[in-house]
């Protein structure tokens, strides 16, 4: 069994990756990604069309210089898509990809600190190693997909491509302005979670390190002839 000591870092770093794949599974589900206004001409006014989105679903509104309010429509990205260029599409297809990866390397890694707090595996990459490498994995995966999203909104021109699934009226581009949500920001916390799982981790195997050369030390330490006696 165990020690008290393993058992409670452990189960810490077991509910930091849970919690960690809890703001995976809500980064996902929200649709709150990103707030954009675009700005359009079209013949003899100026139309702006408000939308706000995530990766699967969004909702869009126009407004129109004379002071006219279209209703509020709710609209699938794929969908929105599906005649756009296809490095959008892509772009958006990777980070859900690499998001989902995320969200498996927290649950492997749930496991592995799960496996740790109740027993003593003998297999070294079950060990602390084998959460390391999970943790950093899901960190770099939630950081690669902070970094596609954006330059999918700014370099693909993600929301000037949606707004023309809300109207097909639109013509010259006249400019876009864009905030992301919670739905983005939030994947920081993921950072966080996996950093304080690291450091549980290691602050375990460091103490661990420290105590066995603190058992070897008298031996290393004793004098030579009552070695050899």
């Amino acid at each position: 069994m165990p020690s008290r000591k393993k058992t409670s870092m452990f189960a810490s770093a077991f509910c930091t990756c849970v919690g960690s794949f809890v703001v995976i599974c809500v980064v996902l589900a929200t649709p709150q990604w990103v707030s954009s206004e675009v700005r359009f001409s079209r013949t003899g006014t100026t139309v702006t069309v408000s939308l706000t989105y995530g990766l699967f679903s969004g909702t869009c509104e126009q407004f129109v210089d004379a002071g006219l309010q279209v209703s509020k429509t709710t609209f699938q990205v794929s969908e929105a898509l599906s005649s756009s260029s296809s490095s959008s599409r892509s772009l958006v297809v990777a980070t859900i990809v690499v998001l989902v990866l995320a969200l498996l390397s927290s649950l492997l890694s749930a496991g592995f600190t799960c496996t740790n707090a109740v027993s003593n595996p003998y297999q070294t990459f079950l060990g602390p190693i084998g959460v390391y490498t999970w943790n950093s994995l899901c960190g770099v995966l939630t950081l690669i997909a902070m970094i596609l999203f954006p330059v999918n909104v700014e370099g693909n021109s993600l929301s000037q491509e949606l707004a023309h699934s809300c109207s097909s009226s639109l013509q010259t581009h006249l400019g876009s302005k864009h905030n992301y949500g919670y739905s983005y920001w939030i994947m920081l916390l993921i950072l966080f979670l996996n950093i304080a799982s690291l450091i549980i981790i290691y602050f375990y195997d460091h103490a661990r390190y420290s105590k066995k050369k603190e058992q070897e030390r008298p031996i290393e330490n004793a004098p030579k002839d009552v070695i050899l006696f």
